[in-house]
Protein backbone atom coordinates (compact mmCIF):
# COMPACT_ATOMS: atom_id res chain seq x y z
CA UNK A 1 0.00 0.00 0.00
CA UNK A 2 2.83 2.42 0.87
CA UNK A 3 4.57 1.73 -2.45
CA UNK A 4 1.37 2.32 -4.42
CA UNK A 5 0.68 5.54 -2.53
CA UNK A 6 4.26 6.73 -3.04
CA UNK A 7 4.05 6.03 -6.77
CA UNK A 8 0.75 7.91 -7.04
CA UNK A 9 2.14 10.86 -5.05
CA UNK A 10 5.21 10.98 -7.28
CA UNK A 11 2.95 11.31 -10.35
CA UNK A 12 1.74 14.59 -8.79
CA UNK A 13 5.27 15.70 -7.81
CA UNK A 14 4.30 15.22 -4.17
CA UNK A 15 6.49 13.83 -1.44
CA UNK A 16 5.52 10.89 0.75
CA UNK A 17 6.47 10.64 4.41
CA UNK A 18 5.75 7.29 6.06
CA UNK A 19 4.79 7.41 9.73
CA UNK A 20 6.92 5.47 12.24
CA UNK A 21 8.45 2.92 9.86
CA UNK A 22 11.79 3.73 8.21
CA UNK A 23 11.94 0.20 6.79
CA UNK A 24 8.60 0.63 5.04
CA UNK A 25 9.65 4.07 3.82
CA UNK A 26 12.77 2.60 2.23
CA UNK A 27 10.97 -0.36 0.65
CA UNK A 28 8.23 1.92 -0.70
CA UNK A 29 10.72 4.41 -2.13
CA UNK A 30 9.12 7.15 -0.02
CA UNK A 31 10.67 10.58 0.44
CA UNK A 32 11.18 9.99 4.13
CA UNK A 33 9.89 8.95 7.52
CA UNK A 34 8.28 10.62 10.51
CA UNK A 35 9.52 9.20 13.81
CA UNK A 36 7.64 9.11 17.07
CA UNK A 37 9.30 9.10 20.47
CA UNK A 38 9.39 5.30 20.66
CA UNK A 39 10.48 4.62 17.06
CA UNK A 40 13.87 3.91 15.55
CA UNK A 41 16.54 6.49 16.36
CA UNK A 42 17.15 9.24 13.82
CA UNK A 43 20.74 8.02 13.17
CA UNK A 44 19.35 4.51 12.65
CA UNK A 45 16.79 5.85 10.19
CA UNK A 46 19.53 7.83 8.38
CA UNK A 47 21.53 4.62 7.94
CA UNK A 48 18.50 2.75 6.65
CA UNK A 49 17.12 5.36 4.25
CA UNK A 50 18.59 6.65 1.02
CA UNK A 51 20.75 9.76 0.96
CA UNK A 52 18.66 12.91 1.06
CA UNK A 53 15.67 11.23 2.73
CA UNK A 54 13.54 13.49 4.93
CA UNK A 55 13.32 12.62 8.62
CA UNK A 56 11.00 14.28 11.12
CA UNK A 57 10.52 13.74 14.84
CA UNK A 58 7.40 14.13 16.97
CA UNK A 59 7.86 16.16 20.15
CA UNK A 60 5.50 16.92 23.01
CA UNK A 61 7.63 18.71 25.61
CA UNK A 62 10.57 21.06 26.07
CA UNK A 63 12.88 18.13 26.86
CA UNK A 64 11.85 16.32 23.69
CA UNK A 65 12.39 19.47 21.61
CA UNK A 66 15.88 19.86 23.12
CA UNK A 67 16.69 16.22 22.34
CA UNK A 68 15.36 16.55 18.77
CA UNK A 69 17.56 19.59 18.25
CA UNK A 70 20.61 17.32 18.59
CA UNK A 71 19.32 14.68 16.14
CA UNK A 72 20.07 14.42 12.41
CA UNK A 73 16.50 15.32 11.43
CA UNK A 74 15.00 17.72 8.93
CA UNK A 75 11.95 18.97 10.83
CA UNK A 76 10.37 18.91 14.26
CA UNK A 77 6.69 18.20 14.79
CA UNK A 78 5.12 19.62 17.94
CA UNK A 79 1.78 18.79 19.41
CA UNK A 80 -0.88 18.45 20.22
CA UNK A 81 -0.91 22.24 20.05
CA UNK A 82 -4.58 22.36 21.08
CA UNK A 83 -6.94 19.73 22.46
CA UNK A 84 -7.90 17.18 19.85
CA UNK A 85 -10.41 14.37 19.63
CA UNK A 86 -9.05 12.89 16.40
CA UNK A 87 -6.30 10.86 18.03
CA UNK A 88 -5.64 9.82 21.61
CA UNK A 89 -2.06 11.05 21.93
CA UNK A 90 -1.52 10.56 25.64
CA UNK A 91 -0.22 14.14 25.80
CA UNK A 92 -1.94 17.31 26.92
CA UNK A 93 -2.12 20.35 24.66
CA UNK A 94 1.25 22.13 24.53
CA UNK A 95 0.04 25.54 23.35
CA UNK A 96 1.56 28.21 21.16
CA UNK A 97 4.52 28.89 23.46
CA UNK A 98 5.81 25.39 22.77
CA UNK A 99 5.42 25.97 19.01
CA UNK A 100 7.59 29.07 19.43
CA UNK A 101 10.15 27.09 21.42
CA UNK A 102 10.37 24.45 18.69
CA UNK A 103 10.77 27.21 16.08
CA UNK A 104 13.77 28.60 17.96
CA UNK A 105 15.68 25.40 17.10
CA UNK A 106 16.04 26.75 13.58
CA UNK A 107 14.44 23.64 12.10
CA UNK A 108 11.16 23.75 10.19
CA UNK A 109 8.25 23.07 12.56
CA UNK A 110 5.11 21.12 11.77
CA UNK A 111 2.36 21.88 14.27
CA UNK A 112 -0.32 19.26 14.82
CA UNK A 113 -3.31 18.71 17.07
CA UNK A 114 -6.55 20.64 17.31
CA UNK A 115 -5.65 22.98 14.47
CA UNK A 116 -8.58 24.59 12.66
CA UNK A 117 -9.24 27.39 10.23
CA UNK A 118 -9.94 29.61 13.25
CA UNK A 119 -6.53 29.07 14.88
CA UNK A 120 -4.17 28.15 12.00
CA UNK A 121 -2.96 31.74 11.60
CA UNK A 122 -1.94 31.92 15.25
CA UNK A 123 0.04 28.69 14.92
CA UNK A 124 1.97 30.05 11.92
CA UNK A 125 2.48 33.36 13.72
CA UNK A 126 3.96 31.44 16.67
CA UNK A 127 6.64 30.06 14.35
CA UNK A 128 5.31 26.90 12.73
CA UNK A 129 6.38 26.36 9.14
CA UNK A 130 3.29 24.28 8.46
CA UNK A 131 0.27 22.70 10.08
CA UNK A 132 -1.07 19.16 9.98
CA UNK A 133 -4.74 18.52 10.55
CA UNK A 134 -7.56 16.13 9.89
CA UNK A 135 -10.77 16.98 11.74
CA UNK A 136 -11.22 20.52 10.43
CA UNK A 137 -10.83 19.35 6.83
CA UNK A 138 -13.92 17.21 7.24
CA UNK A 139 -15.95 19.71 9.27
CA UNK A 140 -17.85 21.32 6.38
CA UNK A 141 -18.57 18.30 4.19
CA UNK A 142 -16.40 19.79 1.42
CA UNK A 143 -12.76 18.89 2.19
CA UNK A 144 -11.45 20.41 -1.05
CA UNK A 145 -13.00 23.81 -0.34
CA UNK A 146 -11.90 23.67 3.31
CA UNK A 147 -8.34 22.85 2.20
CA UNK A 148 -8.32 25.90 -0.07
CA UNK A 149 -9.54 28.08 2.83
CA UNK A 150 -6.86 26.71 5.15
CA UNK A 151 -4.13 27.14 2.54
CA UNK A 152 -5.15 30.77 2.07
CA UNK A 153 -5.17 31.37 5.83
CA UNK A 154 -1.75 29.83 6.32
CA UNK A 155 -0.24 31.68 3.37
CA UNK A 156 -1.69 34.99 4.64
CA UNK A 157 -0.13 34.36 8.06
CA UNK A 158 3.34 33.51 6.74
Amino acid sequence: MAAAFTELARSYSAITIINDRADVARLAGASGVHLGQDDLSAPGARRLLTEGAIIGRSTHSADQIDAARREPIDYIAIGPVFATSTKATGYTAVGLAMVARAARTGRPVVAIGGITLANARSVIAAGASSVALIGDLLSTGDPAARTRELMAAVQDAA
